[in-house]
């Protein structure tokens, strides 16, 4: 669908913030974060955009969205009455909530348009995502902050926007989707959420006294030094999204010998966009790049007990290594293996032996920047699901990739129905230029002779 206006006549009116507290009286508390959750890697905002249809259920007809969200809201940080808190330092830099109850940012605004007037802007990266998600002057720091804002903008077609902004030390992607899902039920007035949060964040702590065990391949900072993804400026780079449906998996899976022809469709795509990203950036041959994923540790196989409703950040993001010659002059199928390495990493040990190197460096374990690219799979979570009353999302989701090092693969349906994975880069123009037309040539199937023109190989 074609844009029918010019991005430039949007127009949004914002009331002043608001700080929504919780709906009952909360605890007052100090409550320590996990090892997992206050490493230097994590401490970064992270947006997400939610478009709706003028679709009310029978209960929401005739409702404000704007009222029914708040109100929602303050009644499920009940709940989740840490998230009303703000973060503390303290020795070590360790991460403590105080759980003061001084509440949410909350904005509510009107848009001078349709959603359908947006077209085929209803996708990440967003052109007018600080008109739906203002970041409101001072909020946006890591301490003594907010830990969550969120922005209503009712549309000119009875539709609305939400866009939400959380910090990323209080709660993973999923940890984020069961609160959505409490606010979701709280709107429907339910009393109690039908999966109950828990903190418990000692779960996930170092041992004592702390040993580290295995290669920490991901936090290796001894080749570090500054590259183009670090030295160009940040208004310079281009910001895309590439789409990948069934038809562009069947292509690239038919590259893959035998044995890893039903490898999963996360291994192939990772694969597939770190080797192009690799041959885009035309690094030296000798260079080492790196690639990481990041693995959810909820559930039994790695037998860490976490409860259900644990909604701390729950991931590790194990890496592999490979000279940047070896791995643009080799067939897909191995990076394919290596990233189903990498996957293949994840066990007990390996995730105490992260907790544990985080309380040896004292918190400042941070992945490098250097050549290093890392990947998130959202795709599954269920962010195109979360349903406030006016039916699901159109589009919901991150926003866009948060850093040049940072991609999500985002579950995208197209306007005719098809179901894809969406994949947000962030790269200075002639690196995209590269990175387009190698993606391109391997969909196609090009020859290995053909690919190397665009890398120092």
């Amino acid at each position: 669908m074609a844009n029918t206006f010019p991005l430039q006549v949007l127009s949004v009116t914002r009331q002043a913030p608001e700080l929504i507290v919780p709906a009952r009286p909360t605890p007052r508390e100090m409550k320590n974060l996990s090892d997992i959750d206050d490493q230097e890697c994590f401490r970064f905002q992270v947006p997400l955009l939610f478009f709706y249809e003028n679709n009310p259920s029978p209960l929401m007809k005739g409702k404000d969205p704007v009222k029914v969200i708040k109100e929602a809201l303050s009644k499920a940080l009940v709940f989740y009455y840490p998230l009303a808190g703000r973060l503390r330092e303290g020795p070590n830099r360790k991460l403590t909530v105080d759980c003061s109850g001084e509440g949410v940012l909350f904005i509510e605004a009107e848009a001078n348009f349709k959603l359908k007037q947006l077209g085929s802007a209803i996708q990440p990266p967003f052109p007018y995502l600080d008109e739906l998600l203002y970041n409101v002057p001072g909020s946006d720091d890591i301490l003594g902050c907010p830990l969550l804002l969120i922005q209503v903008t009712r549309l000119a077609c009875g539709g609305f926007i939400v866009g939400v902004r959380f910090n990323h030390t209080i709660s993973d992607a999923l940890g984020l989707i069961y609160f959505l899902k409490t606010i979701e039920e709280m709107a429907r007035g339910e009393h109690t959420p039908s999966l109950f949060p828990t903190w418990e964040r000692e779960l996930l702590t170092a041992r004592n006294p702390p040993k580290v065990t295995c290669i920490r391949q991901e936090y290796d900072e001894t080749n570090d030094s500054p590259d183009a993804l670090t030295t160009t400026n940040p208004n310079d780079f281009n910001h895309k999204s590439f789409w990948f449906g069934p038809q562009d998996v069947k292509a690239l899976r038919q590259q893959l010998p035998l044995h890893l022809k039903n490898c999963s469709t996360f291994d192939l795509l990772a694969a597939f966009t770190w080797r192009c990203r690799t041959i885009a950036l035309n690094l030296d041959p000798e260079e080492t790049v790196r690639f990481s994923c990041l693995v959810n540790v909820r559930g039994k196989s790695n037998n860490m007990n976490l409860p259900s409703g644990y909604y701390g950040n729950a991931v590790v993001f194990p890496a592999v290594l490979s000279k940047a010659e070896v791995l643009c002059r080799s067939p897909l199928e191995y990076a394919v293996e290596l990233v189903k390495k990498a996957k293949s990493k994840v066990n007990e040990e390996y995730i105490r032996s992260v907790m544990d190197l985080i309380e040896i460096k004292g918190r400042r374990s941070k992945y490098p920047t250097r050549a290093n690219f890392i990947i998130s799979d959202v795709s599954k979570i269920g962010f195109e699901r979360v349903d406030l009353g006016w039916g699901k999302p159109v589009f919901g989701g991150m926003a866009g990739a948060v850093s040049p090092q940072i991609s999500f693969f985002l579950k995208y349906i197209k306007d005719d129905g098809e179901s894809g994975i969406l994949i947000p880069i962030l790269l200075p123009p002639s690196n995209m230029e590269r990175f387009e037309a190698e993606m391109k040539r391997m969909i196609d199937g090009s020859t290995m002779e053909e690919t190397r023109i665009f890398c120092k190989l």
